[in-house]
Formats: structure tokens, C-alpha cells, sequence
């Protein structure tokens, strides 16, 4: 696919990372072009769930995670994907990334021990504009 972008040995050396990202980016370009900008986040996150299950990628939507504040749990968080268990995919739907959004996935990163995010917005022309890596 034209569209298609894979991440470079050089930037992800982890051989299973890089397969695990450009699975969850394969599947994200397939819904995008399906059905395009415009949508709310809900319907994105339904049809990537879709999407990962016909690509047997393993995942968790809506996944929740304790917060904690000096070894004490003050709250609960929520994940918009785990992906096998190594890699956070938080989804938007807006006009561009604003540094909160960064700014919040990292969060979600350090209280899941994950070093390995995917910020993906959909309210984009062509997804591949949309696609943030993030990594601790």
C-alpha cells in the first residue's frame, strides 16, 4: 500500500515492537480509508477493534489502570487499546495534536510500565499525517 509507513530498524530495534506497531498502524490506515474523516472517537475505537481482531493482533480496548501517588492508589485510568500487552494506542478524532495529548499518553505509559505508545488521530486527510510515536 502506498499509504503504508513502517518504522525503521534504526528508530525501533525491538524486532517485536516494530511488528506489533506496524500491525496497529496497517490496521489503522485500513479504517481510515474505509471511512474517512469525521467520525467520533467511539466509532473509530469499534472499527479498529475490527480491524485488530480480523489481523489476529491481541488487544485490550478500554483497558483500565490504577493511579498512583506515592505508592497509594487515588484513581483509575483508562486505555483506549493495550496491544499485546506492550504498546498504548490512544486514539483522537480532532484537528491536530495539541501538547497535552503527549503530554497524556506518557502519563498512561509510566502507570502501565509500557514504553511504547501509538497517538493516532483520525480527523486527518491521509492517516499517516495522524500518527504519533511516543516512547519513554
Amino acid at each position: 500500500m502506498d499509504d503504508e509507513i513502517y518504522i525503521d530498524e534504526e528508530m525501533e530495534p525491538n524486532p517485536d515492537l516494530n511488528r506489533i506497531t506496524n500491525a496497529v498502524i496497517g490496521a489503522a490506515i485500513d479504517v481510515h480509508k474505509a471511512l474517512g474523516p469525521g467520525y467520533v472517537e467511539s466509532v473509530y475505537q469499534q472499527a479498529l477493534a475490527i480491524a485488530f481482531t480480523k489481523r489476529s493482533i491481541r488487544f485490550k480496548a478500554q483497558h483500565p489502570f490504577s493511579v498512583a501517588y506515592e505508592g497509594v492508589e487515588v484513581g483509575e485510568g483508562r486505555l483506549d487499546f493495550l496491544i499485546e500487552d506492550t504498546v498504548v494506542v490512544e486514539l483522537k478524532a480532532m484537528e491536530s495534536f495539541h501538547p497535552v495529548h503527549t503530554a497524556q499518553v506518557i502519563s498512561y505509559m509510566k502507570a502501565t510500565h509500557c514504553h511504547l505508545a501509538l497517538l493516532i488521530n483520525f480527523n486527518v486527510r491521509k492517516l499517516t499525517d495522524g500518527i504519533k510515536r511516543i516512547a519513554l
